[in-house]
């Protein structure tokens, strides 16, 4: 406040840590907060809540869920990228609704977490960097500068610290070259679950005999170059491809997208809700594999018979973007949010009262012992070692 010699008139908080010191600035000055998940873990890893005692100790779940549970409940509104953020669909729970009641066994049960029916909650779609991704067409504004590295990147016959295994197989570069972008090879990842994923590709890659037929590059750090990138495959005419088998959101399908690349993505969370199948791009389910080759093959066969598909597909995302998914939509709808929900907030201050009350004890008896329990970055690294 010195800083800025006044309050602030709004605190946005993302990710569990930063909605609870949105919730305590908010608290203390008295002004209008809102929350974006980002992401809530809960549903990334089934049953994490019933089987506490087996997780609890590496991830700290319970300190998690319930700074998630303080913030989404003290908060004045809620920005989710999806619905099914919030209520799921026919097949899945929502993250927010995976809220509403559970147990952590020995700690507390959830009774009535989060009311998803709460006038709070608001979808309000983000949108990509557009002076870094931006339409393969706007030729004047292209980055040629990065094409020998991007070539190098692609089509190298050298292995190196960022791409692994080359391209050989003529038959199949005539229909498409499969190019894998995940991990970080120059480093020895820390992280248990990605070396397990890594030893996993290997395995597979020669249970399938697949060198030659594949280029794995690691994560692309530069955004910039990584722009270029999506529009030197527009170039080629290719696809992106985002087969997870669950995206809350999918920042990197609406990068793909900014940039006129054909997406096809997972039926499962935000890029079913980003992409209009057949429309704006396909959707592929990660369950059903076989299903999912053909789609890829549909796709690129279509388009060898007849070029003007790709193009269709193409525009009909650029269309989608420029619909919904830009930050000038985004920060014009965010502001007006805020100004209803900041009206709100002053007119009905008194019916809120007895609930942050509750919170208020909530985190002095429960929230404080469970963050006290968890080990600061330093000291982890030191036991480790």
């Amino acid at each position: 406040m010195r800083e800025m010699q006044t309050k602030p008139d709004l605190i946005i908080g993302n990710y569990s840590d930063g909605n609870l010191v949105a919730t305590l600035l908010a608290h203390k000055l008295g002004v209008t907060q809102c929350t974006i998940a980002h992401a809530l873990e809960k549903t990334k890893y089934p049953n994490s809540d019933i089987y506490l005692d087996k997780f609890d100790s590496q991830y700290h779940f319970s300190c998690q869920f319930t700074a998630d549970l303080i913030a989404m409940n003290h908060t004045d509104f809620i920005i989710t990228s999806t619905f099914q953020e919030i209520a799921g669909s026919k097949d899945s729970v929502g993250q927010y609704e995976s809220h509403i009641a559970f147990t952590l066994p020995d700690l507390y049960r959830v009774v009535h977490g989060i009311d998803v029916f709460d006038p709070k909650f608001n979808i309000v779609s983000p949108g990509a960097d557009m002076t870094v991704y931006f339409p393969y067409t706007e030729t004047d504004k292209r980055l040629t500068a990065f094409h020998s590295e991007i070539e190098e990147l692609l089509y190298s016959d050298v292995e190196n610290d960022e791409h692994k295994f080359v391209l050989k197989n003529a038959h199949l570069k005539d229909l498409a070259n499969l190019v894998i972008v995940a991990g970080d090879h120059g480093k020895e990842s820390k992280d248990r679950e990605e070396q397990a994923e890594f030893k996993r590709m290997y395995s597979l890659i020669e249970e399938y005999k697949l060198k030659g037929h594949i280029r794995w590059i690691s994560a692309q750090m530069n955004r910039v170059r990584n722009g270029e990138l999506y529009r030197y495959i527009c170039d080629t005419k290719g696809a992106f491809v985002q087969p997870a088998f669950y995206e809350a959101f999918g920042l990197t399908v609406i990068e793909a997208m900014t940039c006129g690349l054909p997406t096809i993505a997972t039926c499962h969370g935000g890029p079913a809700e980003i992409i209009v199948n057949g429309v704006s791009g396909l959707h592929i389910d990660p369950y059903h594999s076989d299903k999912a080759a053909d789609i890829l093959v549909n796709f690129f066969e279509k388009c060898s018979e007849d070029p003007s598909y790709w193009d269709k597909m193409s525009e009909g995302g650029l269309k989608r973007i420029y619909e919904k998914y830009t930050w000038k939509l985004y920060s014009e709808r965010l502001m007006t949010l805020t100004g209803v929900y900041g009206f709100w907030k002053y007119v009905s201050n008194l019916e809120r009262r007895e609930t942050r009350r509750y919170l208020e004890m909530f985190y002095a008896l429960k929230y404080r012992s469970l963050a006290a329990a968890v080990p600061l970055a330093v000291d982890g690294e030191s036991s480790d070692n």
